[in-house]
């Protein structure tokens, strides 16, 4: 084989391989474009501006990475972009969020670099052991406080005291 029959062949497997996603890939995206659609009544689906509206109210209420999506499509008060349109027009044509997601990621492959925090084991983590940094971190995921805390054993304490109310055991 010639040179450049290899580069042209080698060319078109990368084309053909990198539209699809791979495990784990566009974690945020998939995730968050599954739970909106999951949410939403099937008369909803008809009317673009409706469901665009409903979108925009969802991102309004997204937290940390779901809310960095939001602002990589232009979903949110602050963002300079505008891809709503091209998220929920095939969202409506009942286009998978997958392949949503992998024609955003060639529109902006940022998009798909989100990944959620590593959730912790609260069955089997001794709090003890965390540094304060982390405990400070998983009271400000509950969006909760610790008022007068100052030694640590105070934010094991108050995570303790919390951890019913947001944790599943």
């Amino acid at each position: 084989m010639t040179v450049s029959l290899c580069l042209g062949l080698l060319l078109l497997l990368a084309r053909l391989s990198s539209g699809k996603l791979k495990e784990g890939e566009c974690e945020v995206c998939v995730k968050f474009l599954t739970r909106f659609v999951d949410g939403l009544e099937s008369s909803d689906m008809s009317d673009i501006d409706v469901l665009e509206k409903k979108f925009r109210g969802v991102c309004g209420q997204a937290k940390k990475k779901e809310n960095r999506f939001c602002y990589y499509i232009g979903a949110t008060e602050d963002a300079a972009t505008g891809m709503v349109k091209e998220v929920i027009k095939p969202l409506m044509s009942s286009i998978p969020p997958e392949k949503v997601c992998e024609k955003l990621k060639k529109q902006d492959s940022q998009i798909c670099e989100l990944k959620y925090d590593k959730q912790i084991d609260f069955k089997n983590v001794d709090l003890k052991k965390l540094r304060v940094k982390e405990l400070k971190k998983i009271l400000a995921d509950w969006d909760e406080e610790c008022k007068g805390c100052v030694e640590k054993t105070d934010f094991v304490k108050r995570i303790e005291e919390l951890k019913p109310r947001h944790v599943e055991l």
